[in-house]
């Protein structure tokens, strides 16, 4: 199967440097959505983009996956577009078209279409409450005979409800040949694709039509308005799915998911949660509110609370997170682990049943099991050109307001007394002290402001 995907147009109405089909739904553009759902459709298929405004940009983008390019150098309309990736299309197998900024069609309609065809030609259509804005499909005796555009339907045919999507399937050898022949005249002097119904039943060819049920899946968007409309359609469809496979969210209408998201059973999550890149989220977990969570893994029976950020962590079971946690990339964290309020890992990893709960850094370090940092602690691992390793052995206890400066080991069993900086190694099952005396001064008084 040809696939063309229309990606030239220039979104003028969303007022962005960004091309429209690069534009985001869901964490990516929305081009990608419609990249994947045409891999699903056939996956030994060739898949023809048809670039014209920021065509190096979507190129670009693009660069490593399995499409070949055309160039729609003027926009003259979807027939014009279509007609630039000719020399790209295989005339045994059928053409697909699809369109780079309407990102929530789904693989399974897509299928469904193709089985309609029949082997001929077959349109995607939809009813919909309100038609405004789309090329009404015109039936005689039940049959498709042509489409007629908005702007020149008359007030009959604007009253038709079955509307046509812009997604069909064509026979290739049909589709070049009509293409050649389209004609600019009408009111917006474009070259329809639309115009092809009409060529197809004046050769007593039939139309087969799928209809869609679900209008966001053919919705597309030329305004940030409507780019955030098609967003909130994405972000339900996501937390239906969600629900259906058992995951237990606080309001459904307050997640987003900007990648991929798997749940284990028995998730729960609060309000406000964002999950961006590859999220998995094992059994029995619960997420607060507003947490960002990317790219990480949440071993089963964790508990993570309100406003804790994670980016490239892996957190194992029974862990006990935030809140305001910050876990960085590289953050490892194994069972039964303590992670509290206003903490900061980075590129460490935690033993089983260490406990980091107030205020501190811990960054390029290797930290055993049973160890206890103490509130304000902190690993000083860089000096302003080079980072440096810290290890804490097992069952150290490292008191408040520490500081370890790297590259530095303390110890298996060692203790280090609050407000030690700690600059030497430290041997195991001691304790290490290092502070200035306390001084006691008789007598002295605190200076005041002189009155003027």
């Amino acid at each position: 199967m040809n696939i063309v995907i229309l990606a030239a147009g220039l979104g003028k109405r969303m007022y962005s440097s960004l091309p429209k089909v690069l534009q985001p739904v869901g964490g990516k553009p929305m081009l990608d959505h419609v990249l994947a759902a045409a891999k699903q459709v056939s996956s030994e298929g060739k898949i023809i983009v048809v670039v014209g405004h920021g065509a190096e940009s979507v190129m670009s983008h693009l660069d490593g996956e399995p499409v070949s390019f055309a160039l729609q150098a003027e926009q003259k309309g979807t027939g014009h577009a279509v007609l630039q990736a000719e020399r790209y299309l295989d005339p045994s197998s059928p053409t697909l078209v699809l369109y780079g900024d309407v990102p929530l069609i789904t693989a399974d309609t897509l299928k469904k279409l193709v089985q309609a065809a029949e082997g001929g030609f077959g349109l995607l259509t939809i009813d919909l409450d309100d038609p405004t804005g789309y090329g009404r499909i015109i039936r005689e005796n039940g049959e498709i005979k042509r489409i007629v555009e908005e702007k020149d339907a008359d007030s009959e045919q604007k009253k038709v409800r079955e509307v046509n999507t812009g997604f069909m399937l064509v026979p290739t050898s049909d589709l070049t040949r009509w293409l050649k022949n389209l004609r600019c005249d009408n009111n917006q002097q474009e070259y329809y694709l639309t115009d092809l119904v009409g060529m197809a039943a004046s050769e007593g060819r039939t139309v087969h039509a799928f209809k869609a049920t679900d209008p966001w899946e053919v919705e597309g968007a030329n305004n940030k308005l409507q780019l955030e409309a098609l967003e909130r359609a994405y972000q339900a469809r996501q937390a239906v799915a969600l629900m259906k496979q058992g995951v237990l969210l606080a309001d459904k209408n307050r997640l987003d998911i900007r990648g991929n998201l798997k749940c284990g059973r028995d998730v729960f999550i609060d309000v406000g949660c964002v999950f961006e890149g590859d999220v998995v989220i094992e059994d029995n977990v619960k997420i607060g509110p507003y947490c960002v969570i990317k790219s990480s893994v949440i071993g089963s029976g964790t508990t993570v609370e309100a406003y804790s950020h994670f980016d490239g962590a892996t957190v194992g079971k029974n862990a006990k997170i935030g809140p305001f946690a910050r876990l960085r990339p590289l953050a490892e964290l194994s069972d039964d682990v303590h992670i509290g309020n206003f903490v900061e890992i980075k590129k460490s990893s935690i033993g089983a049943a260490s406990k980091v709960n107030h205020l501190s850094y811990i960054g390029d370090t290797a930290m055993g099991s049973g160890v206890n940092i103490g509130a304000g602690t902190i690993t000083c691992n860089y000096d302003g050109v080079n980072k440096f390793r810290t290890v804490i052995e097992d069952d150290c206890f490292i008191g408040s307001d520490t500081q370890l400066v790297a590259p530095v080991k303390v110890g298996k069993g060692a203790t280090v007394g609050a407000g030690t900086t700690v600059t030497k190694n430290v041997s195991e099952n001691v304790l290490v002290i290092s502070r200035v005396r306390q001084t006691e001064i008789q007598g002295w008084q605190r200076p005041v402001k002189k009155k003027i």
